[in-house]
Order: structure tokens, then sequence, then C-alpha cells
């Protein structure tokens, strides 16, 4: 109360102690006021944070404060402020009520009295982010349903942590997920991606499995670890998965994407850690499963379920937070229907269909009971094999199943096939199957019956009805109607079984047919019934007749193969003739060798060139023309020829390739590139110059070791229109050898290459005899399997000093 003011008269001094207790009682009650309305607000931000966690009223979440503060001994203020976790006083200049110093051995809990499910949301958090989420939490009770929960979310996020993006996902019974609410992005995507498979590699998955929120900061890092959601995904450049705590209620996570890259920070983190704490309680709410009440089923419905004599069961839907069908309740079944269902054990009505079968979800009639329900009309299913026990022993029965909606339930019922039934659903799938039809012709009557299967057959509209016996023949193409006439009037007269193929023309083309019949005679021997079948034998007689052009085709191929290959050996015998023994040439001992493919029947195009020339020197050259047959031995042969007169006629080694090169590509074969390493022996000086054309160097062997001569500069033969080519030079000594030979000696497919070349020195160091014929030893060591190419070689020696 305020103290009245006692006027003071005129020229009376006024009473200066009276003036100052006045204001002194204006002053604590302006105090006491601004106190008041601080309480007021830590009081509200309490209430707040209490109802978003349990999804109470406001009076409930004021009871709860009052309880627990009353069971701890302590004020309202102090349980609001250890709700609140201990915020930071209010900056200078603002209202504030301090919180007290906390008891020792006391902990500060927002969620005391609730379900422990993880750390304080506001704990430890700055003073900025600890109001942020009690502003968060006065909007979040307000929500109604995910959707509007995470466009509170986003409204909240996107100012302080600059989120573009926020979806929830809830986890489905089969392991996958199924997105409850979002916010910031179009409906297009969220409908792509609304239900998402129990995938690996989906980072919201991943996150529930952990428990633990999975921050994805590093776009480029964690694109190729999980399926990034996104159209593209690099529109969100960073993204957190923050699964609800605690393990009651279904696995809920909450996605927060910021279009913007880097980390989050943490103050970020511990942000995000409060919002998603402040959801569970309503997000617990929202999915709360809205299981129907079991209401009471009229007397009627019962005894009508008691009474029906088929199985039979009344199923009413449960629908999922999002609204979809998750299961059905059994609420009335006859007695044969739990005997089909089996299961568990036990009587099925009350419970729900998949504690009862588990193994229906995902079935036909699981996915026809869906239909049904969304409107889909009444469902049948296909026939199926059912196991149970009759009479004690266990059969395999044959059931369909018919499914219809009644208002907001389904009545299902079971048909059971009777023996007959399974067989001729048995003989309709041989039908099928075998593509034939069975027909009866009574001789007697001229009656005749077919099943389906052969007007389907025959190419013939059922409404025109069977055909009689003698008539059949008139159905087939003009070449067969006189072989056909005469077998069915021996089947006809005679009563001999007839099995005859042939053929009829209709709107498919020309169809080959086969028709198997015997007779049924009369006690005089006499035929009076005939019955068979009609096979369809296109897809047969066309995959034979096939084969038979296509063995025909290989056949004429490999007789021409053969023919090109011997053609193309002779005229490489007779270009390339091999020398039976050593060869001298300038004071040099020179063994050839050339071996064919084995695999294949085309020739190669590799060859050799050894001749003295008419200054003494001698010219050695090998090659390896791309290619196999009659083209490749003709481009060898017109490279060797070329070469050996190019530098018989004065041409240096570089400039005979380089003419060499300009001839292939002017040539116009299709043989238009080679590999060549040419050398030319000087015997004065025992000096070897030496050119290639994209070869495989030289092999210098010296006392016991093996080297490769370094391959100066050349590109292959035909393969540019500018090439270089350049010149080394090796001295040779007495007892020194040098191999030339194309790639067939050392490749070995898939290997490297380089792999070959370290062989060949190996194999070349260990076989150094001098004597004719060491070069077969060396090439039984290189030539182990069966050899994929031709293999040229020219083993070059110098002579000992003796």
């Amino acid at each position: 109360m305020r103290e009245p003011i006692v006027p003071v008269g005129p020229g009376a001094a006024p009473d200066l102690a009276e003036l100052a207790r006045v204001v002194a009682r204006q002053r604590a009650e302006m105090d006491r006021l601004r106190e008041q309305a601080a309480t007021s607000a830590v009081v509200e931000r309490a209430k707040g944070v209490v109802m978003a966690l349990s999804g109470c009223s406001a009076d409930a979440a004021g009871e709860t404060l009052l309880q627990r503060a009353k069971a701890a001994r302590r004020t309202l203020l102090e349980e609001c402020w250890i709700t609140l976790g201990e915020l930071a006083p209010a900056r200078s200049g603002e209202p504030s009520a301090e919180p007290p110093a906390r008891p020792a051995g006391e902990t500060g809990d927002a969620t005391a009295g609730l379900p422990r499910t993880g750390p304080p949301p506001v704990s430890s958090a700055p003073d900025d982010v600890a109001a942020a989420l009690s502003r968060l939490a006065r909007v979040l009770v307000r929500t109604g349903t995910p959707q509007e929960l995470a466009r509170c979310l986003l409204e909240h996020l996107g100012q302080d942590l600059a989120a573009d993006s926020v979806m929830i996902y809830a986890r489905r019974a089969d392991g996958g997920l199924e997105l409850l609410g979002h916010a910031g992005i179009d409906e297009r995507l969220a409908a792509r991606w609304r239900q998402v498979p129990p995938f690996d590699g989906v980072a919201a998955l991943a996150a529930l499995e952990s428990g633990e929120p999975l921050w994805l900061e590093d776009f480029g890092q964690d694109s190729t670890r999980y399926l990034l959601i996104g159209d593209p995904p690099g529109r969100w450049r960073s993204r957190v998965w923050l699964p609800l705590p605690g393990e009651e209620g279904p696995g809920i996570c909450v996605g927060v994407l910021r279009e913007r890259s880097g980390p989050f920070t943490p103050r970020d983190r511990a942000h995000l850690r409060g919002a998603v704490r402040l959801c569970t309680g309503r997000l617990r709410t929202f999915t709360a499963p809205s299981e129907p009440a079991a209401d009471p089923l009229p007397d009627a419905v019962r005894a009508l379920f008691a009474a029906l004599p088929v199985p039979a069961m009344l199923l009413t839907p449960l629908r999922g937070p999002s609204g979809g069908t998750e299961d059905f309740r059994v609420d009335a079944v006859t007695a044969q229907a739990a005997d089909v269902l089996g299961g568990t054990g036990g009587d099925p009505a009350g419970r729900r269909l998949r504690e009862v079968r588990p193994d229906l979800a995902g079935t036909p009639v699981w996915r026809g009971c869906l239909d049904t329900l969304a409107g889909g009309g009444t469902y049948e299913s296909e026939p199926f094999a059912h196991q149970e026990v009759v009479n004690g022993a266990t059969e395999l029965t044959t059931y369909s199943v018919r499914v219809t909606r009644l208002e907001d339930a389904l009545v299902v019922t079971w048909g059971r096939h009777a023996s007959s039934d399974r067989q001729e659903q048995r003989l309709a799938d041989l039908q099928r199957l075998g593509n034939l039809g069975w027909a009866n012709w009574n001789l007697t009557t001229s009656e005749a019956s077919w099943s389906s299967q052969v007007f389907a057959v025959l190419g013939r509209d059922p409404a025109d009805g069977p055909v009689r016996l003698a008539g059949l023949p008139a159905l087939a193409v003009p070449e067969d109607r006189s072989a056909l006439s005469h077998a069915v009037d021996a089947l006809i007269h005679e009563g001999l079984p007839l099995d005859a193929p042939f053929r009829v023309r209709g709107t498919r083309g020309v169809r080959h047919l086969r028709l198997a019949a015997e007779a049924v005679a009369d006690l005089h021997g006499t035929p009076v019934e005939v019955h068979g079948f009609v096979q369809d034998l296109t897809a047969r007689r066309r995959a034979e007749l096939a084969l038979v052009e296509t063995e025909r085709a290989i056949v004429t191929q490999h007789d021409v193969l053969q023919a090109e290959r011997s053609l193309v050996a002779r005229l490489q015998n007779a270009l390339l003739p091999l020398p039976d023994r050593v060869v001298d040439l300038a004071g040099l001992r020179v063994e050839v060798a050339y071996l064919p493919a084995q695999a294949g029947i085309h020739v190669g195009g590799d060859w050799f060139s050894a001749i003295e020339l008419p200054d003494g020197d001698a010219l050695f050259v090998v090659g390896d023309v791309a290619g196999h047959g009659i083209g490749a031995v003709a481009t060898m042969a017109q490279l060797r020829f070329t070469a050996k007169g190019m530098v018989i006629t004065g041409s240096s080694l570089t400039g005979a390739l380089a003419r060499l090169n300009t001839l292939l590509l002017h040539s116009g074969d299709s043989h238009g590139t080679a590999t060549m390493v040419l050398a030319r022996y000087r015997p004065a000086e025992r000096r070897l110059v030496w050119a290639q054309a994209g070869h495989t160097p030289p092999l210098l062997l010296r006392d016991g070791e093996a080297t490769y001569l370094r391959r100066p500069s050349g590109i292959l033969l035909g393969g540019t229109t500018t090439p270089r080519f350049e010149e080394a030079e090796c001295r040779l000594e007495p007892g020194d050898r040098i191999l030339l030979y194309t790639d067939g000696l050392v490749e070995r497919p898939p290997e490297n290459i380089d792999v070959g070349l370290g062989r060949l020195a190996e194999a070349a160091a260990a076989h150094p005899g001098d004597a004719a014929g060491s070069l077969g030893a060396l090439l039984e060591a290189m030539l182990e399997d069966e050899r994929r190419d031709d293999v040229c070689v020219l083993d070059i020696r110098v002579p000992k000093e003796r």
C-alpha cells in the first residue's frame, strides 16, 4: 500500500524526515514489483519447458513445478531456475530474479519427475541459447501436428542457426523411415523422400542406430559415405540428424539442413540438442499409437461369426502417426479361421493381426487388404497352398482369400478348394506351361470338346466352337493337309495312333503345331471316341531352324578361314623363307626363328630380314604389322622389301623409317600401322647402329649379364604425319649376343609387358649356349603356354676371338 501524503499548510515548514520515509517506502514498493515481474517471467518460462517436454497443459505444468519444489523443500522460484538449467542473471538494466546457489549434491534437471532421456536441455548453455530455447518451448506447445512443429523449428532455427530446411522422420515397423513433417523443402522432393527403405548409407537411420547426433559437415566426404537427401544433394552443404533421446516410443529423428558449408559451432550444437530435447514431448504425443478403442460388438455380429461354417474374420485398421494403416485388429473370428491362422496360439480375437501372423506383412493378401480399405474394391487372391492338420495328419490344402470392405472394417474369408478343383487347376497350369490343350471327339455323335488352350493354340475364336476331327486338316497350310488328312483317316477308320506335325497360318504368322491322339474302340474294335492334345511347337521349331542355319554358317565360315589360312601361310613362306641352318653375315653368326600363333586360324604379320649389304655391312630388320590375315601379310611384304631397298640404295636408318611411315599413311590399307627395328652392323669397327619405330628394344648379353639397349626416339609407323626418329649405336665385343624379337615373345595378357621383358632377360642369361640350336632352348623356356601371337626372333652372335 501507499502512504497518504499529508498536505502542508501555508507558511508551515515541510517535515523532511516524513518525506524521506515516504520516498523509501515507494522505492521498496518499486523493487518488489520489479522482482515480482521478473519472477513471473521465470515461472512462465519454466512452465513452457515442462509443457514442451511432457505435452501437458499450462495448469498441469505449474502444478508439477509446485509439487517438485515442495518435495525438494525449495521455493517455486528456485525450482524454476533449476528447471531452466541455472540460467545466467539478466544483463545490467534488465529485471532479474537471481537463481539461488544450488545445494550441495543436487543437480538441476528440467525433467525431474519425467523419464530420464538425456542431458538437460539448457544445462551449461550460453544465456542467449537458453533464452532462445525458452521462447521455443512456449511456442511448441501450440503446435498440433508434426508438420506445424517442423515449421515452428525452422522459424526458430532459421534465425539463430541459418537453418534452411527441417525434416522429421519416424522409423517404420519394417526398419525403414516415414516422413512425418517437413519445412523448407518443396512437396515434390518431400513426396520422393516420404518413404525411405531400410538401406545402408541412410544418414537418418545411422543416427537412430547409434542414438547420437550425426554431424555431416564435409559435403565431399559425406556424399561418398551416405545417401544424401536433395535434388541435387549439393543444395545443402551441411546437415545434422538428431535422434530423440531415450528408448521409449518410436524412433524419431530430426534433420536440420543448411545451404552454407562448414562445421556447427559448439554453441550451435548445444542449441540444436536443446531444441530437439524440447520437441520430445510433443513428438511422442503426436506419434503415440492411435489405436481405436475396441467397441463391444453387437450380439448379432458375434452370433453371425459363431454360426458361420467358413473361415472368416472381421478386421479394424490401426492407423500410424502419418495416418497410414500399420496393422489390423481382429475384432471377430470364426473357429475355422482361428485354425487357418494358426500363428502364436490362443484366441486371435482382440489381438493385432501382425501379432497373430507376423509373416502376413508384405504378402499379396496384406496388400489386398490395404487396397480394399483404400477403396480398391473386393480383393480375391490366387490359390495358394496351406499346410494344416486334418485328423491328426499334416496335409497340404489349397485356399484362396476374399477381402470385402464393410464400412471402416474388412471382412476376410477363406475359400477351401476341393481335390477336384486342385486337379483342374493343375491341368490348367500344365496346359499353359506346355503351350498345349486337350481335345475330345465323339465319333458316334460327331460331338467335339476342346479346352480353352486348344482355341488359343489354333488361333480360333471360342465362339466358333470346336472343329470335327475330319475337318481338322483343313486348318493346316496347303502343303501339310494331305499328310495330316491321311493320318486322321487312319486314326478314325483303323484306330492307329496319331502323332503328326503340321503348320497353320493366322494373325501371328505361320506356326508349327503337333497333334497327338489315340482312339477308344467298342467291343467290336470300332473306334468310337478320340482324345488327344494339340501343342504349339513354334518357338522350339524356330530355335531348331536358327541352330541349323547357325551351324551351316559356322561350317562355311570355318572352311573360308581355313582356306585363307592355307593361302596366307603359303604366301608367307614364299615371301619369308626361313634358313635351315645358322647364317654367317659380316663376321656374325645369325640364327632365325619364326613360330606362328597356335590360337586362332589367322596368320600374323611378323617378319624379319637379315642380309649383307654391298659395302660389306649387315642389315637386320624385325617388324610386326598390326592385324592378321591376307592384308597383314601384304603389308608385311611391302615393308620388308621396301626397307631393304631403301637401305641398299643409301638411305639412313631414320630416313628409311620416315619414308616407310609415309608409305603406310598413304597406302589406304586398313592394316595401316606397324612396329619395326632396323640395325646396321659395321664389322670393321664392330659397331651396331640401330633405330626403332615403336618396337621393343634389343637385348644385349655380355659376360653372362643381360641388358636392354636404351631406345632412341621413334613412334610406330603409320601413327602420325610428323614422326621423329633417332639413331643409337653400340660397340660389340667378341662373345656378345644380340636378340631382336617381336612382342609375341614377351607378351602374356593381361600382365604388363615389363614383366615379360624381365622374364626374357632372365631366360637369356640362363641359356647362354653358343652351340647351334641354343635359340630353341631359349624359346622353350619363354613359350610354355599356348602362343596367342606370332613370334619372330633374330639371334645375332659375335664370335669369340681365338
